[in-house]
């Protein structure tokens, strides 16, 4: 019998392993969380006595780094306790949902979906479909974390792929390509209006269009596909080849056809779902619509559509669930559908503990202002460091993305650094627009390694349930190789893009013609 020889990994192979085997012996994700929460109690406590030189934007003062030890913050600690992780809002977010699509999967409407899906996708295509609906999941703003992610894994199981590497390529493009999407969606009024602000404190009269980037961010989705297609199936692939997959035998999505039953069940769901989507249509469409905004707007942070959304995803799979259930006879009483609800939530009970913890953490973290001292003493520095302008445009991109690993939320960051990063590039004749395009790729590439991201242990939690051993190494040497080709290649993208002229979005420049 010929003896198999071992296959000689590479550098990278070897690096990522190193990675993972190092990132799995960090703590649990609740207990690192704890521990991170008392190391900024401790850091604020030696910390608050020093007076800093940066100006806070908020407030227009000397940035001061709070004591959490005092009594006064020990007190308040104890007191919001309660209400700090009720309040934290990827809790909330991450519940609703999976109270609806819990019941639209333990009814079978799920699965008989990607059935549906996977009959007409080429297998070689899986990729790609999968990297742009998860892109394209922005414009309602966090569902991709808790609809596209999850689903990642069971389309790549079901197609007899693996589900982790199904999971690593949804988020990468919900949460690496953050800023890609042909769709405009909240994200771009809100950070152009931090743009603006900041804009104004060197030319009062100016004025930005909220859609200045979406040429950019558009063309960025073609890019993040590609990038994401290759490195799921060329590296992050076949590293999962030897990682065995356990899963309970009554969750595996089978890739049999429909039976006759289930199709019947199929299409009275879907028909329920597209009228339903109908409704809400014609329900928005109308200029009165009490789902816009007071200036009559849809795609803003304050429509209330755009507060609706985690909501409407309950309800938008519940109903068809539901439907299914009934159709196909998975569900024979009404509690049977509440059955499936505590299902979908006992599966939520190891992120809920992890996510008391991080909240705590990330409340701790901005009452002490480290986190805001760390994003003014980075812009400080590289306005200091007076750089020629694509340097400069780099170095905003390379900063960001290290804010990013400990700030997650892009309009707390981009409210700190614009208000020095906008006004500097504009006495170098750099329009607010390219500062604002450059924080947004930085704002996206390190979101999918950073363990402090608050739906980063939700996706340990995804990964968990193929492979009980995944910890937060092992997804961080999934997704580094997308972080890096992502920071270098959507970096020289928008240089290129800087280069060739072309436009960044509705009434962009790049240049800013000082008086």
């Amino acid at each position: 019998m010929e003896q198999q020889l071992p296959v000689k990994k590479g550098f990278v192979d070897k690096a990522l392993d190193f990675i993972e085997k190092k990132g799995n012996k960090l703590p649990d994700p609740a207990i690192l969380f704890f521990s991170l929460m008392i190391g900024i109690w401790i850091l604020s406590a030696f910390m608050s006595g020093i007076t800093f030189s940066e100006i806070d934007p908020r407030s227009n003062a000397p940035i001061e780094v709070i004591n959490l030890l005092s009594g006064t913050s020990l007190a308040a600690f104890l007191s919001n306790m309660v209400t700090t992780f009720t309040g934290f809002a990827p809790l909330g977010i991450v519940l609703v949902a999976m109270l609806g699509v819990g019941v639209a999967e333990h009814a079978g409407f799920i699965n008989a979906g990607l059935k549906a899906m996977l009959s007409v996708t080429p297998k070689m295509l899986l990729t790609p479909v999968l990297i742009l609906v998860a892109i394209v999941s922005h414009t309602a703003t966090d569902a991709g974390y808790v609809l596209v992610i999850p689903l990642g894994g069971v389309i790549f199981y079901a197609a007899g792929r693996h589900p982790l590497s199904g999971i690593a390529a949804a988020f990468a493009g919900v949460s690496g390509g953050f800023s890609a999407n042909f769709i405009p969606s909240g994200i771009d009024p809100l950070l152009q209006g931090f743009t603006q602000s900041a804009a104004q404190i060197i030319d009062k009269d100016i004025q930005l269009n909220p859609l200045n980037n979406w040429g950019f961010t558009a063309t960025s989705t073609l890019l993040i596909v590609f990038i994401g297609w290759y490195i799921t199936d060329k590296i992050v692939e076949p590293r999962l080849k030897s990682v065995t997959v356990e899963i309970d035998e009554t969750e595996k999505p089978t890739m049999d056809k429909l039976m006759p039953k289930e199709k019947k069940a199929f299409l009275w769901a879907s028909l329920v779902m597209l009228l339903s989507l109908a409704g809400l249509y014609f329900w928005a469409i109308p200029s009165s619509s009490p789902l816009r905004s007071e200036t009559g707007e849809l795609a803003v942070v304050t429509a209330p559509l755009m507060k609706s959304i985690v909501p409407l995803i309950f309800v938008i799979f519940l109903i068809p669930g539901v439907v299914y259930g009934y159709v196909s006879g998975t569900f024979q009483k009404s509690k049977d559908i509440i059955n499936s609800m505590t299902k979908s939530m006992s599966g939520m009970s190891y992120y809920i503990v992890m996510a008391f913890f991080c909240a705590l953490f990330i409340d701790a973290f901005a009452k002490s202002n480290l986190g805001a001292l760390l994003a003014l003493k980075g812009a400080s520095t590289l306005k200091a460091m007076a750089l020629a302008p694509e340097v400069t445009i780099v170095g905003i991109i390379i900063l960001t993305a290290f804010v990013n690993l400990f700030i997650g939320s892009a309009s707390a960051k981009w409210a700190l650094i614009a208000p020095i990063m906008v006004p500097m590039l504009m006495q170098l004749g750099i329009s607010p627009d390219l500062t604002q395009a450059s924080y947004r790729v930085g704002d996206s590439v390190s979101n999918i390694v950073t363990p402090l991201m608050p739906y980063f242990p939700l996706v340990v939690v995804y990964c968990q349930k193929y492979v009980k051993s995944t910890g937060i190494g092992t997804l961080v040497s999934m997704m580094i190789p997308y972080s890096i080709a992502f920071m270098i290649l959507w970096t020289l993208f928008l240089l290129l893009y800087w280069k060739l002229g072309i436009p960044l979005g509705l009434q962009s420049t790049y240049e800013y013609l000082v008086p």
